[in-house]
Order: C-alpha cells, then structure tokens, then sequence
C-alpha cells in the first residue's frame, strides 16, 4: 500500500470495521499483505471473487460466520477450531458430533487492566445468538456469554490454522495456530487421535505485564448414570468417562495439557446447580487465582490449568495447548456378513483375506463384532497416547510445516489452492475411519450425529484422488477391501464394505462405474507404488472383475454397457450411455496394459474396446456431447417393472407403468448434457491411462456442459430435489440439463441439483483438455458458495459434511501441470496447461515440489525419497535437475 489512507480503505473493504492507528497487530498486516499477493499466475488466469475474501487469502468479519477448520488424525477423530477460536464439533467417540461444542476455552488475565480478562477468541458469530440445539432456552453456562477478544481474522495453511486476535482493551499481540500431524507417506504419524492449539502472546504495550494464561475444560465426556471423573497427567488433566455396564462405547478419555512446568491444575471445578461451575471458574480467571485442586473421586463438573508469567514491552510467548483422546470401542457395525463357502483359490480370481496378499502391516488377530480404531491397537491407554504426543510433538511439528511449505509453494491459481486445501480437511473428518487392523473404510459424509452412507462407496470414492497420492498405502487397503472381502467368487463386487471389514453378503446390484472405476484404480495403484508383486497377486481378481462386468452388462460382447448398471445416481441407467461406456473402454484398457506387463493374453479386452471406443464415438455422440441411449426391451434383464423391486427407486405405480410406455424406465438422461457424461475418460487420465474416446469429442463435451450446465444465479432454476447445496442467487454446476429438448418427466433423481464434487471433476477435466479459463469458471463458482458467510470453507457437503468425492479436487494438480510420478518406469512426466510453474507433487516414498520453468524440469525432494531417473515434457524426454 502507498499510504495509511489505502491501508485503511484496504482494512476497511475486508469487512474488519473501524481501525484505530497504532492498534492493529502487525500479525493482520502479515495476512492482509498475503492476501494482495496471492499465488504468482504465469498464465494471467487469475480474477477476483466477487465477495470481500480472497480466494486462499483470509477469512474475517462476516467471512468468518461458519468457518470451522478440523484438527485430527485420518480416521482418528477430530474437533474444530472456528474462525474465531472457538473449540466445536468435537467429534472423537468414533462418529460425528456437528452440533457439539463442548465448553473448552483458553482465557487470558493481566493484572491491573481494566477490562483485563479475555477469552481467547474472537466475537461470537450472530447465528450463535439463535440458530443452533438449545438456543431456545439461552444456552445456560455457554462460553458464548464471556468477555472476547474485539476482532479476529482467519488464514488456513493447511493442516495449520492461523488467527489473529487484537483488542484494544489489551496491549497484546495475539496469534493461535491449531494443527495436527499431516506428512504425506507416512500414513500413521497422520492418524494420531491428538490435535494442539498454540498460543502466542506478545506484549505490545510500553511497560511489563504479569499474566496468567488458563485453558479450562467442562467434562463433555459425561453421560448419564455414568462414572466420569478428571485424572492427573503431567502439567495438565485427563477428562474420563468409564460408561455404563455392558456399554464399553460409552468409555472415553481426552487428555489436556502443556510443556510448561510451571502448570498449576484446578482438577475439579466448584460443585454446584444451575451454571455454577461456570461462574465459579470465570471468578477464578478475572480475579487472577490460580487454584491448586486435587482430584476428586468422581463428579468433577470440569477442570482448569493455569499458567503464570511475565512479558517485558516487545517479549512473546509461545503456549502449547497438546490434546488427545482414547475412544477405544464402538457400538457401530453395518452391512450384511457371510462366511463363504465354496473354495477359495487365489488363482482363480477368489480372495478370502488379505492373507492371500502378504499385507504384513494388517493386524490379522482382529475379529471384533464392532468398529474398533486403529490407534487402539496402538496404544494401551490415554496415557500412552498422551506420551507419544508430547515426546515427538516436535518432531511432527516439523514434518508437517514440510508439507505446509512444499504445498503452499505451488504457484497455481489461487481459487485452486483453496479448493485442494480445504477439501484435504475431508481427510481429518469423522468421514474418515481406520480400523484397528489399519485398513481405511470410510463413509460417503457425515450426519450431524452418525455417519452417512457406509462402506467406503466405490462409486463416491472414484472421484477422491487425494489419498492415492498423499497415502497410497492407504489407499492400496481400499483396492484389498473392493477385490478381496466385497468380491465374490464370480467377480460381482459389492459397493459398500462391510463394517468392520469381513465377507460381504451379495444380495443387491454391483455398482458399474464402482466397478470399473475400481479396475482403473488398481491400474493408478501399481503405478504410483512401482511394486510389481503387488499387481501379480491382485490381477487375478482383477481380472475376475473384470470378467463380471462384461458378461453382466455387456453379455453379447458389443464393447458397451446396455444391461441395466446400477451407479453413483443411486439408480440403474437402462441402455448405451457416455458416462459408463468411458468406465468401461477405460476398465478394458487398463487391464490389457496391467495384463500385457504380465505376459497375459488380453486379446479380447483389446477388442473390446475398440468396438466401445468406436461405438461411444459414431453411436452415442450427438456432435456436441455424449448421450444416453435408453433401452429396456432385448436385454437379459427382467422389464424395469419386475427389476424395480431390486432398486432405490421402488414399485412401479399404475402412472408410473403409464409413463414407461411413454418415456421408457424412471430415472434416466437421455438426450441430456449429462456433467458426468465422459467422467470415466477424466478418472482414466488421472489413473496415467490414455483417453478411452477420441479426445476431441471429449473436450466438445466438456465444453458443452461449461456452455449450459454451469449457471451463474439460481434463482430461477426449479429443484425440488435436494436445494441446499446451491441456491437462490449463488451459482453452480447442474448435474445435467436438456439444452435440446427431451428432457423426461422423471429424470434421475438428482439432475437438477449442484454437487462440489462433481464440479470439482469437470473444472479439472475442462483445464486437462486446455479449456483453463472455463474450468477456473467452474472452481470460483463453486468456491464463491463456501466464503465463510452461510457456509464453511472447510465442509463441502453433498449426502453429508466433508463428502468425500469433494477430493476430486486434488485432481487440479495433475489437471493443470501434466505432473505425474510413475514408479514402474521411474519417469517424471510434465504437461503444463499454464506455461511456467511449481507445483507440489506426492509420491509413494516422499514429497516435494516440481517445477517448470523455460523448458527445464526441477524436482525439490522436501521429505523421503522420488527415486526419478527422467523426466518426460509433453512427450519430450528432457534433462531432469533434482535438488
């Protein structure tokens, strides 16, 4: 800024109100000077949101109303850190608690200021006052009704999130950072059930200041006619719940504590009815007592430490809030369990276990009725939890600042950076789970209070390309789960796991972009492993899949799909369509190049798909986009009249029998611009396939859903389905539309609503196919609804918060700059779409960053291992330097 004057008016415009010179922390300066420069944009792609935030820039005013940013383990748990420092969502009994804010607080008190005593966050947002559970009655003994900081502001660089308090009250310079282990490769550091809060305070003022810090805690873990009780740990306390008798799920421990040794603990606050508690313990803090309360046997409402010192004018300190939690056991279990009973043999496509597979890493011993997590197996207890955390928080610290700065150094536009960023959260979300034997299985979203849609859907999880880079051994439990425990013996996969994971019952429809997504995916795995006896022991069953899918839905072997295929619509699509049959050539392509590596013979599956591209290229493409070809007469299946007890969409009613006469089977898309219409091409490149259709009609198709599928105002657009997603005058992306005609009385049942995931995917494929300008249309229109304003930037939700093929978003990355590591052949390839640039890249080994920059390649290796021995620009082998 020029002058004081552009300062204030820059200040101003942000939505911080008024400014007083000489009182804004230097701290605010930092972010808002982020926020003027955001990422460097070779290609001139960038423009500004419309609202007041700036993408990958600073949340604050009324861009911080929802902002909520996870702190957990992948699969562990996890409790949020509002915009505003507010502690919430506390979701660490193995299932989401949205709506639970669980009455943990950090506060400040210097002596001899009036107005001396904070809590340490910033002003309550306006729908705390009425909105949420209770609000009705008050909310009796809230937090909310306590003295707060004046303003905040709000910057994530993920897994790190930064605030920024000041109030002119105090002469303090305050700055917390809430975080957790995030380091790519290494899967368990990243699934540690433990999170932090630091807390830096600077003296700002002319003269010295004593102060005490306090970080006080209701016991949340209550519940009725439960023990409960707040134990001693090492400058802190562990707040415990034994549970009721033969409810082991009700059992729960969440340690707090610090470094400091000066740590004084209040273990049990005053004892008491009505807010009592509450009150007794503000009078504490205000009044600067620091009370030294021993443990009581049981029914202690809450506990305190407290933490004195001194600051000289210009002095800061650092105060590291470490916690943890032990939720040993569940009461959760899903999906139907059989044994199986014919033989199993390995070779013929059949895997019991993943025994067959050598997964050494897996806890083989464990058989438990219900969902145990995986740092239950190990650690004992909250305390050995609790001392891991503190012995190697350090070093974790570390790593994960790594990760931070090798990502943040990515020059791609910033509309990008935060939509990758803050989807990465989906992976700290109670969406996440693993198992005690370390195996992934996830659901679709979260509910507020369970989890939507179990068992690890294929269908939903085909979009999700974050994991397989970040944690490809994760991932890899996945591909064991989808081919081992849900296949049977015949190849007929089903598409959600069972929970825990155990032989699946198959008593519904195999899900066919599931399915054949799954083939790609086992493709992309070997790859990015580069660990050849891993393919040669999964291809049998990967070849049986395959096997299934084309005697099921391709029985006269045309090389398309036309049996009636169940898929991520949660319906059956009846005929030829554009969407399953780029599934399917891509499937076949992917197991002739898994199947040629083998010495296989994979003649057939070539054939296929020569017929499938040709067929989706002259038969199902309407000169500007792919199609659907509906058909329910000459098939092997049943009419959709008898199918339709085997479906979601349920019985056909006299007037629906009517309507199949006249429009054919309920639910399908016909002559419309579907935006998942050649989504099985997109996945096919991000598995490093080649496309399955000619790749012209595939950027017409793009660029057709781009032309009427993308709208800018809702508010005339009809969606009786689900509207939350995006409405009124926000914009999205429409499932599909009819810019033809033909649109049908009853189409799928969620075309006419906005999916982020889905958007996610054609904004990357659109920058793929070089379209960078429309695909950057679709990821602000997206970005524009999750401003912080009526939702947050850190919870895209579709069925459910943090959906999960909101990970499509990581897609960008490769999208945009062609940057891909294969493991097999040891090659860096690069394509840039956006000229020169750097961008972070994640392989099975380590992570680093990859630039561009005037025809040279340069790979930063910033943790483990890239073993690359070339590099290959757009088709070009090049000289690859490695710093």
């Amino acid at each position: 800024m020029k002058n004081k004057s552009d300062r204030r008016k820059f200040i101003k415009s942000l939505g911080v109100g008024s400014v007083t010179a000489g009182f804004m922390p230097t701290a605010f300066f930092e972010t808002a000077k982020n926020q003027e420069a955001p990422n460097a944009d070779p290609a001139g792609l960038q423009t500004s949101n419309a609202s007041s935030h700036v993408y990958n820039g600073s949340y604050t005013g009324e861009y911080l109303t929802r902002v909520a940013f996870p702190i957990g383990g992948l699969g562990a748990g996890m409790f949020c850190m509002e915009g505003t420092g507010a502690i919430s969502h506390m979701s660490v009994r193995n299932k989401p608690d949205v709506f639970n804010e669980p009455g943990l607080f950090g506060a400040i008190h210097i002596k001899g200021i009036k107005n001396g005593t904070k809590v340490l966050e910033g002003p309550v947002p306006s729908w705390k006052k009425f909105g949420q559970p209770g609000a009705g009655n008050g909310l009796g003994g809230a937090i909310t009704g306590l003295p707060h900081f004046k303003q905040a502001v709000f910057k994530a660089k993920f897994p790190f999130g930064y605030i920024d308090l000041h109030d002119n009250d105090l002469p303090l310079q305050v700055q917390l950072t809430g975080w957790s282990p995030f380091i790519p490769t290494d899967d368990n550091n990243s699934s540690l059930p433990a999170g932090a809060i630091e807390y830096k305070i600077k003296n700002t003022g002319a003269a010295g200041i004593d102060a005490i810090f306090s970080f006080n805690a209701r016991n949340f873990l209550q519940v009725e006619n439960g023990k409960n009780a707040v134990k001693p740990y090492k400058n802190g306390f562990i707040l415990s719940e034994e549970g009721m008798k033969d409810k082991n799920f009700q059992q729960s421990d969440f340690a707090i504590f610090t470094d400091e040794k000066e740590t004084v603990v209040d273990h049990c606050w005053f004892r008491g009815g009505w807010w009592d508690p509450v009150t007794m313990v503000w009078n504490n803090i205000k009044n600067g007592e620091m009370k030294n309360v021993a443990p009581v046997e049981a029914g202690a409402p809450g506990a305190s430490l407290y933490i004195p010192f001194h600051l000289a004018p210009g002095q800061q300190k650092i105060i590291k809030v470490m916690m943890v939690w032990y939720t040993p056991f569940s009461d959760q279990t899903f999906g139907g369990i059989t044994e199986r009973t014919e033989p199993c043999d390995p070779a013929a496509g059949c895997c019991a276990s993943p025994d067959v597979l050598n997964l050494d890493k897996y806890d083989k011993n464990f058989d438990g009725k219900f969902f145990q997590p995986w740092y239950s197996s190990q650690f004992k207890n909250i305390e050995e939890a609790a001392n891991y955390w503190a012995e190697h928080y350090s070093e974790l610290y570390k790593a994960s600042h790594l990760f931070k700065d090798a990502f943040y150094a990515s020059t791609l536009p910033p509309e990008v950076m935060e939509a990758i960023a803050c989807n990465l959260s989906i992976l700290k979300s109670p969406t996440m789970l693993r198992q005690y034997d370390g195996r992934l299985w996830s659901w679709e979203g979260c509910g507020d209070t369970g989890g939507c849609c179990h068992g690890s859907c294929t269908h939903v999880w085909n979009y999700a390309q974050a994991v397989a880079h970040l944690f490809p051994a994760l991932e890899r439990s996945l591909r064991h789960t989808e081919f081992c425990e849900s296949q049977a013996s015949n190849g007929h996969q089903t598409f959600r796991a069972t929970m825990p994971i155990k032989t699946a019952v198959h008593d519904f429809h195999a899900a066919a972009d599931g399915q054949l997504g799954g083939i790609m995916k086992a493709y992309r795995e070997w790859r990015i492993s580069g660990d050849n006896e891993w393919l040669k022991k999964m291809y049998p069953m990967v070849k049986s899949s395959m096997d299934f899918c084309i005697r099921n839905w391709d029985p006269r072997n045309k090389g398309v799909i036309e049996e009636p295929h169940h898929n991520t619509y949660d319906i059956e699509f009846w005929g030829q369509d554009g969407m399953h049959g780029s599934f399917y050539v891509g499937a076949l392509n992917a197991i002739t190049e898994m199947g040629k590596f083998l010495g296989k013979d994979v003649v057939n599956y070539e054939q296929l798909a020569e017929k499938g591209k040709k067929f989706m290229e002259t038969e199902l493409y309407d000169g500007e986009y792919f199609i659907q070809h509906i058909q329910y007469t000459g098939l092997s299946a049943p009419n959709p009249v008898e199918a339709s007890a085997k479906s979601y969409g349920g019985a056909y009613s006299d007037e629906a029998k009517k309507l199949l006469e006249k429009e054919g089977p309920k639910y399908q898309y016909g002559k419309g611009c579907l935006s998942d219409g050649i989504l099985g091409a997109w996945i096919a490149r991000m598995c490093g396939l080649k496309d399955p259709v000619d790749s012209q009609k595939i950027k017409s198709h793009l660029s057709a859903v781009h032309k009427y599928n993308l709208k800018d105002n809702l508010s005339d657009h009809a969606n009786p389905q689900r509207p939350a997603y995006a409405l009124g005058d926000e914009g999205g992306l429409l499932l599909c539309t009819w810019p033809k005609g033909g649109k049908l009385s009853l189409p799928f049942v969620y075309s006419d609503e906005v999916w982020t995931g889905i958007e996610h995917q054609v904004a990357a494929h659109l920058m793929l196919t070089g379209q960078v300008k429309q695909g950057l249309d679709v990821v602000r229109t997206s970005r524009n609804r999750y401003d912080g304003r009526s939702r947050n930037p850190f919870n895209e939700y579709e069925c459910g918060h943090w959906y999960a093929r909101a990970l499509s978003s990581y897609g960008y990355l490769q999208c945009l700059t062609g940057t891909r590591y294969d493991a097999v052949d040891k090659t860096l390839y690069i394509e840039s779409r956006i000229g020169d640039f750097t961008s972070f890249l994640s392989t099975e080994t380590g992570f680093g960053t990859v630039s561009l920059k005037d025809g040279k390649a340069i790979l930063k290796i910033m943790y483990g291992k890239i073993p690359a021995e070339k590099v290959v620009i757009a088709g070009k082998t090049a000289h690859l330097q490695v710093v």
